[in-house]
């Protein structure tokens, strides 16, 4: 039978590093098979396809980045009602998640399809990839079920303190990834719907790998009572989900505008945005996987009622975040040409490539530390502070975007993200601090009540 893990027991920083490892594997395998894909497509296939491949980013954030909010939503109401020991109440949970996220797979598959066209047009996608961009989207957006049943999957398996199936699976998929994206392009001869056709198809393999896990776990075994007379549940993970959903799409409308003023200067740039793009992503895992540790932790900690176990994984989440950012800062800061000619052919395209880099390098402590303070707010069920910080990144970036871009070029696209990211995290640091300490000391009081009682007890016997 299989196993869950409580997170609410056990010495802080070991059972955190227990669950983050697997976990931080399975982020930098998903990050790593994107960048194989973009190093395939880029050496294979030439600037020009990976710069429509890149186009779609954003969008593709949009979308796939708003069920992923959701399901996380879900899984903080998940973990904390495994942290309370409340059996049905997590199996209704599960149940209710399911449900929900069967509704939004169907809603999100027809807006994206329907709406791809039109989008790409306000991106300004130049003609020259217009084609290879709508093709790849379509087939992502097509297999949309895919990559949400995983995310799903994933989010239950990590909120029940399973962070080491969603890494097997990924290793998996990572393989199968990688193998069939150059068997696509350097032996079948396709173009960019081959790695869009194994990207679906990688996503298959690791939902039905963590699928077959959660089908073993008896604390979440579902009959058909369990999906009826949800209403109260549904709007308990609505109400986590949503304004995790809303933040991330957002996040990605700001993403969407850095990407309309890059196509506007044309293709070379649109290639070197991509290429930078895919590195950020890798180098702030680590720390985004410490804050999804945060998430759970907080979330079973915070069902448990132990509030000053919080604070203490709290502590080991950010300096974690805080070594992330030696390593791979320094990394940007003081290897920018190697890492640009990794992905890309162009001098140009690698010369502006190399300036964002290094300057991103310089702050990018500052999205390090938001993921950790932004998954402890949501870990503690007040998602509402994520959400109005995600208004703030696009505010920023759009602001810096269209104040500076005349002025300063390319490298303002940089200074957009440094903007986005300082004002989420002054947002969501300040309101973790005071709803952590204020738990802190409504915990403080009933402690001392329950002393002082205890002790009147004694002095009356």
């Amino acid at each position: 039978m299989a196993q869950t893990y409580d997170l609410t027991k056990g010495k802080t920083t070991p059972i955190i590093l227990k669950f983050f490892f697997p976990m931080l594997l399975t982020n930098m395998l998903q990050q790593i098979y994107t960048i194989a894909d973009t190093m395939i497509v880029g050496k294979g296939l030439g600037d020009d396809p990976l710069a429509a491949v890149g186009n779609m980013s954003s969008l593709t954030f949009f979308i796939i980045g708003f069920s992923m909010g959701l399901t996380n939503g879900f899984s903080v109401s998940i973990a904390q009602a495994y942290g309370a020991k409340d059996t049905e109440g997590l199996r209704k949970s599960v149940a209710s998640s399911i449900m929900l996220s069967g509704v939004i797979t169907v809603l999100l598959t027809a807006v994206s399809m329907i709406f791809l066209n039109p989008v790409l047009v306000l991106l300004q996608t130049s003609e020259v990839i217009m084609a290879d961009s709508l093709l790849y989207g379509y087939i992502i957006f097509g297999g949309l079920v895919t990559t949400i049943a995983y995310n799903l999957c994933a989010s239950i398996l990590r909120a029940l303190g399973d962070s080491k199936t969603p890494f097997i699976a990924i290793v998996f998929s990572t393989i199968f990834n990688i193998v069939f994206n150059w068997v696509s392009i350097f032996v079948l001869h396709m173009g960019v719907e081959g790695p869009a056709a194994v990207t679906i198809l990688s996503q298959v393999i690791s939902a039905a790998i963590c699928y077959a896990k959660l089908r073993k776990i008896e604390a979440i075994r579902l009959t058909k009572a369990h999906f009826r007379e949800n209403f109260r549940i549904c709007l308990e993970l609505l109400k986590n989900g949503i304004p995790m959903a809303i933040m991330n799409s957002i996040t990605a409308v700001g993403c969407m505008m850095v990407q309309y003023f890059v196509n506007g200067m044309g293709v070379a740039f649109t290639s070197a945005y991509s290429a930078c793009s895919k590195y950020i992503n890798l180098f702030m895992q680590p720390a985004c996987t410490a804050g999804i540790t945060m998430s759970s932790f907080t979330s079973q900690n915070f069902g448990a009622k132990k509030y000053g176990r919080i604070a203490e994984g709290f502590k080991v989440c950010m300096v974690i975040a805080l070594i992330t950012y030696i390593i791979f800062g320094s990394v940007m800061v003081f290897f920018p040409r190697f890492l640009a000619s990794m992905m890309l052919n162009g001098e140009q395209q690698i010369e502006l490539a190399m300036g964002y880099l290094v300057r991103s390098g310089v702050m990018i402590f500052a999205v390090d530390f938001l993921f950790v303070v932004r998954s402890g707010c949501q870990g503690l069920g007040k998602p509402l502070f994520p959400m109005i910080s995600g208004i703030v990144e696009m505010v920023m970036r759009v602001a810096v975007i269209v104040m500076f871009t005349q002025k300063i070029g390319f490298n303002t696209t940089a200074y957009a993200e440094m903007a986005a990211w300082a004002g989420a995290l002054l947002i969501n640091a300040t309101a973790f601090g005071i709803f952590l300490r204020g738990y802190l000391r409504s915990d403080s009081k009933d402690e001392k009540k329950h002393n002082i009682f205890f002790r009147g007890r004694l002095k009356n016997a």
